[in-house]
């Protein structure tokens, strides 16, 4: 009996895909929900053997839920993986044997390890970082979190927090791309609302307390990643790390004022 399938979130990862879908055991049907690649994406998937659908981009909560709702999913477990991430082969082994057939939990948070141009930062980006990605098929369904860009599930969702990280290569050098991605995440930022009922994380609870301290919250974001956090001990790439989310923390409080500026005008 097949107990999961893996879920993949893709839009042009060509340059990526072959690695992450080489780190899932052939046991595992693979759905790949594409948003409108150009690339050769889909021709990768589909040579790996993968259901492919395809669906407008709207965010990962929709999109995860789509996955869900429309993808003819039959096994009682979904993992979602996006292309820049890999599973080391010890979680599918921990979930066969410790989750797949527990009737308790419904969600299981995951940790992630940043790599920053393939170096494992240890410190810098304040560990746990938890992502609600193996879920119940018919159980669980997400909902925006506090950033309003990324997903959260219910917290009355009963959830189990693994040990077992999975690997996330978020960055591969192309700052232009990744400050791009970042104003319009802060954009969304700027413009968020609390969603009821989401479960929040202890790291989620920071980030967000940090981003209520004023002028402050700019160092604040710099000291919390390279010194509260230790990130000076992963060297270069942990300043790196550390500056541009600082960067990142000054473009939302920038938006944040030109927002309220032109909201107040138009009063």
């Amino acid at each position: 009996m097949t107990t999961l399938t893996v879920v993949i979130l893709t839009h042009n990862e060509a340059h990526r895909l072959h690695r992450c879908l080489n780190a899932i055991p052939s046991r595992y049907p693979i759905v790949v929900i594409d948003c409108g690649s150009t690339d050769t994406t889909v021709a990768i998937a589909t040579e790996r053997g993968c259901q492919i659908y395809y669906n407008t981009w709207s965010g990962f909560a929709k999109q995860r839920n789509f996955a869900l709702e429309k993808c003819h999913i039959t096994t009682p477990w979904v993992l979602f993986i996006d292309a820049d991430e890999i599973y080391p082969l010890c979680f599918y082994d921990w979930f066969e044997r410790e989750i797949a057939f527990n009737d308790i939990i419904a969600a299981v948070m995951v940790p992630s390890l940043l790599f920053f141009r393939n170096h494992c930062l240890k410190h810098a980006p304040g560990y746990p970082i938890y992502h609600p990605r193996l879920v119940r098929t018919h159980q669980v369904r997400f909902m925006t979190n506090h950033t309003g860009h990324g997903e959260s599930i219910p917290a009355t969702v009963p959830t189990y927090y693994a040990t077992i990280p999975y690997d996330h290569y978020f960055y591969d050098g192309h700052l232009s791309q990744w400050m791009t991605k970042h104003i319009s995440h802060a954009c969304q930022e700027v413009k968020r609302q609390a969603t009821p009922g989401a479960l929040l994380t202890k790291r989620g609870r920071i980030m967000m307390w940090l981003s209520k301290v004023s002028i402050l919250r700019i160092p604040g974001r710099f000291f919390y990643h390279y010194c509260f956090c230790l990130g000076f001990l992963d060297g270069r790439a942990g300043l790196e790390y550390s500056l541009m989310y600082t960067w990142y923390e000054a473009t939302k409080s920038v938006l944040e004022y030109t927002f309220r500026k032109h909201h107040h005008e138009t009063l």
